[in-house]
């Protein structure tokens, strides 16, 4: 079985030029089979500011009015990823750039919480493994915004960890597949303030643990329950750490291995 990471890369480094500019020279030079996803929160927070649209998070996901939803697409789906797609041709990396809605990739449906009106959010239930695969095979990175569709016209915000997540499970099922999540931290920290304390193999009951005694910070806890939602599912494994190291966690010489 061939092997295939499917690497998430975080919004710090999306939002640094010269650290998003080296990430793809890096990713550019692996040879394995590769699907990019990728989020890029500040610049539609920025955005969203410089156009009045007021900005609510909760439990690190977007709550997605209409008007927010426009200009996450913009942003996302638009100007974040084909800079990405162009920056990787520019490396001899033959990539494309997708929706979830291009080659009906990704179908979702709007969440429906009791409590919480998300808004324009999308949960995944459908990844076109097919499409995918014939993309990889043609020798092309796909390179994933984290918009989807639900098959009626409508473009949902989904979040991008999720996304990763559920192509990973998805193609675990053709390609020997490991999810990475590159963002800006070494691992996943004990102690967030420091860049020593990362934890080498974290289990879901430390997570637990973790959690219960308010260690894990809310922007580390979806990308958490998503690893340990992708390993349940049958992929090989998952990989936490810093974009800078991105050739060191393909090899799984570094970062937090979650299996």
């Amino acid at each position: 079985m061939s092997r295939l990471f499917v690497i998430k890369i975080g919004g710090n480094i999306v939002d640094n030029e010269s650290k998003l500019a080296q990430f793809l020279s890096d990713l550019s030079s692996i040879e394995d089979r590769i699907i990019l996803i990728h989020g890029g929160g500040k610049i539609a927070t920025a955005l969203a500011d410089k156009m009045g649209v007021e900005q609510t998070m909760v439990n690190g996901r977007r709550i997605t009015d209409a008007s927010t939803l426009e200009i996450v697409t913009m942003v996302y789906a638009g100007l974040i990823n084909k800079n990405i797609v162009a920056q990787l041709q520019a490396n001899g990396c033959n990539a494309i750039g997708l929706s979830g809605a291009d080659g009906n990739t990704i179908l979702s449906h709007k969440r429906t919480v009791a409590l919480l009106d998300y808004g324009y959010v999308g949960d995944v239930d459908m990844v076109n493994t097919s499409v995918i695969s014939a993309l990889l095979q043609a020798g092309l990175v796909p390179v994933f915004s984290a918009i989807t569709h639900d098959g009626k016209g409508q473009l949902l915000n989904t979040n991008a960890d999720t996304v990763a997540q559920e192509i990973a499970t998805a193609m675990a099922k053709e390609f020997k597949t490991t999810l990475i999540y590159s963002f800006e931290k070494e691992g996943v920290l004990l102690d967030v303030d420091d860049d020593a304390s990362v934890i080498p193999h974290l289990s879901s009951e430390y997570y637990e643990e973790l959690k219960a005694e308010s260690k894990i910070f809310a922007g580390m806890i979806p990308k958490l329950d998503n690893a340990f939602s992708a390993v349940s599912r049958g992929i090989d494994g998952v990989i936490i750490g810093k974009a800078e190291k991105i050739k060191e966690l393909t090899s799984g010489k570094t970062g937090t291995l979650i299996k």
